[in-house]
């Protein structure tokens, strides 16, 4: 075992390559000194090939499961590429060793789910991470820390958008697209796909706090393309003292990751990266320079690697017990979709 104090490069394996995010981790790992890329669990030879072929893979990395390859190399932490429904099974396998895991969002659709993985991390003391793409944006952090300073505050209506014009329509490759658009496999379309953000940087705001009430409707405004899921949904939370409108779509005419806040003493507007603007009451939009993240965070890899290492302590936004709470509304906002609510 790699010693935490050291400085070698973090030993890490991805398991799947059906989500084509799996792409990110092949890029960096073929770039980077900190990080080792020591196996590759994909049992689709053919899908394999064709990324081994484009980041330079060796076919010694090929497993067909998770627990050989965890035996045969010994990995610190495995990064979850597969679709939703099996992060479980994969912790199932990776918790008992002392493997580490960052999975993909979301951590999971079904409450049950998310319960025992957290069970699992707990008992065998590992970390079981879900990477947010917003989670990197210097925005966000920005926007977070004003509210929290009172500089707006008390907060009282949050607002989110996330998604784009699909993942057929974006350029997704088949093997992302069979369980993306399967409602057994990714529990939903856009509702779980997009709706996490929504959830999870709600939860985090509120340092937490689960909403009192979840409501949610969900469309398919492209039967051809998505027969079998939602492209289009829309959830509310609420809470005591606030609340959360969650748009989650496949239907919008642009990549959209924004945020707005509205307290009483004015409002936040964050979009993508380092955009930034505040508002006071009645006042003209002014832009805001955000704060540079600290290098722990330069992205997910690098904050992965401190976390293993002990270098810096867990963000709770891809916290196990964030996330609990993220599928919890996911879970509730997909029972309502289904009963018809």
């Amino acid at each position: 075992m790699v010693d935490p104090e050291s400085d070698a490069p973090l030993r890490i394996a991805v398991v799947g390559l059906v989500h084509q995010h799996a792409e990110g981790l092949l890029w960096n790992a073929a770039r980077r000194d900190d990080l080792e890329l020591v196996g590759v669990v994909e049992p689709d030879r053919e899908l394999f090939s064709r990324l081994a072929s484009k980041y330079g893979l060796g076919d010694e990395l090929r497993f067909d499961d998770t627990a050989t390859m965890l035996d045969a190399v010994q990995p610190e932490a495995v990064s979850v590429m597969t679709s939703i429904a099996d992060h479980l099974p994969v912790i199932e396998v990776c918790a008992p060793r002392g493997v580490h895991a960052l999975v993909e969002k979301p951590l999971a659709f079904d409450a049950a789910a998310a319960a025992r993985m957290a069970e699992l991390a707990t008992e065998h003391g590992v970390q079981v991470l879900t990477n947010f793409e917003t989670s990197w944006y210097p925005s966000l952090r920005t926007a977070a820390a004003l509210v929290r300073d009172g500089s707006f505050a008390p907060l009282r209506r949050m607002v989110f958008r996330h998604g784009h014009r699909g993942p057929r329509e974006i350029g997704c490759y088949e093997e992302f697209l069979a369980w993306l658009c399967d409602p057994e496999q990714n529990g939903g379309g856009a509702l779980v796909d997009f709706g996490c953000y929504g959830a999870a940087l709600a939860t985090w705001l509120m340092d937490g706090e689960r909403p009192l009430s979840v409501t949610a409707t969900a469309s398919t405004l492209k039967p051809e393309i998505y027969p079998d899921v939602d492209d289009d949904a829309t959830i509310v939370l609420r809470y005591p003292t606030a609340t959360a409108v969650i748009g989650a779509s496949w239907a919008w005419t642009h990549d959209n990751k924004e945020m707005d806040l509205h307290s009483e003493t004015g409002s936040l507007h964050a979009g993508k990266w380092n955009s930034l603007a505040r508002r006071a009451p009645d006042g003209e939009l002014e832009q805001v320079t955000p704060t540079p993240l600290p290098a722990a965070w330069a992205d997910e890899w690098t904050y992965l690697r401190h976390v293993v290492r002990g270098e810096c302590e867990v963000d709770p936004l891809s916290s196990i017990d964030l996330n609990v709470i993220v599928a919890e509304i996911l879970d509730e906002a997909r029972r309502q979709v289904a009963s018809g609510r």
